[in-house]
């Protein structure tokens, strides 16, 4: 395999693992989040600190930079949690640009000139262990009462919160494990580039991520997946197109949001029995009845 065909599956699967963060926040949550990039950040710097200063092992130091992104979750939702629609957002973007500016005005962390030297330590059987686990791990959070208290607070939180679910506890989880994630592709970025700065983790990323799911489909584990795929390999296979091609990943975006207002699989998981029935349907009477489920 090319080193460039390993770099684009390295790069796939550190996003996907970022990604899946924000669909447990913003699609089992219905939470938007501006500050998922800034959880990023501190997931690399830490990893990149502890291990290029201070010769922490590669494992260690990516627990290290995932747990450091959950605590300091933990004191920011406990603070912004109470806030309802925009202003959750508008905390989190502000959050996210403070962390930045801060990162470049601190000697540890190499201010604006970034921080170098991290060892080489992500490999393409790393990222993809990762992304195993990272999706075993949601899908299975997801689908416990965990989970299912979740969905109730995004379909309506008032009555979530009637029939007697702690809803300030269940948002600080997703928020929580949500930066854990971010924080754990963060600290896989960090070893995989061996250089970070803080303009790798500026707002245009938390976009990013956002995006992402919001075109995988809100609600949609599988979707948001195969929307990371897509959106990450999208620029690369139109850089033939040189300077037009962010143009052309743009109207992509708009293209797919417009055509699809819920995104590509809505709240539906990916399955091969759906797949069959949208190429071979055996009968309309099946078909009306799969559509019925």
């Amino acid at each position: 395999m090319s080193g460039y065909v390993s770099g684009l599956l390295i790069l796939v699967g550190i996003n996907i693992i970022a990604v899946l963060g924000v669909s447990i926040l913003t699609g089992f949550t219905r939470l938007f989040s501006f500050g998922n990039a800034g959880f990023m950040a501190i997931g690399a710097y830490t990893a990149g600190i502890l291990s290029s200063r201070f010769g922490v092992p590669f494992i260690p130091a990516l627990i290290a930079g995932a747990l450091m992104a959950g605590l300091i979750s933990l004191a920011l939702g406990k603070l912004t949690l109470g806030l309802k629609g925009d202003y959750f957002l508008i905390a989190t973007l502000g959050f996210g640009e403070s962390l930045r500016v801060l990162i470049e005005n601190i000697q540890i962390t190499g201010g604006a000139r970034g921080l170098a030297n991290i060892p080489p330590r992500t490999t393409l059987l790393v990222v993809w262990v990762s992304v195993v686990i990272a999706i075993i791990g949601a899908w299975n959070f997801l689908h416990s009462k965990y989970g299912r208290n979740l969905m109730a607070i995004r379909e309506q939180e008032m009555a979530a919160d009637a029939v007697g679910i702690d809803t300030a506890k269940f948002k600080t989880l997703a928020f929580v494990i949500s930066a854990i994630y971010a924080g754990w592709a963060g600290g896989l970025f960090a070893h995989y580039y061996t250089f970070i700065s803080p303009i790798s983790f500026a707002l245009s990323k938390s976009a990013e991520l956002t995006i992402t799911v919001v075109v995988g489909g809100l609600g949609s584990l599988t979707g948001s997946i195969i929307a990371t795929i897509l959106l990450t390999l999208l620029p690369e296979l139109l850089r033939a197109a040189s300077v037009y091609r962010m143009l052309f990943y743009g109207i992509a975006v708009v293209l797919i949001v417009t055509l699809r207002p819920n995104g590509l699989l809505g709240y539906r998981e990916f399955s091969w029995e759906w797949v069959k029935r949208l190429i071979a349907p055996k009968s309309g009477s099946s078909i009306e009845k799969g559509d019925a489920s």
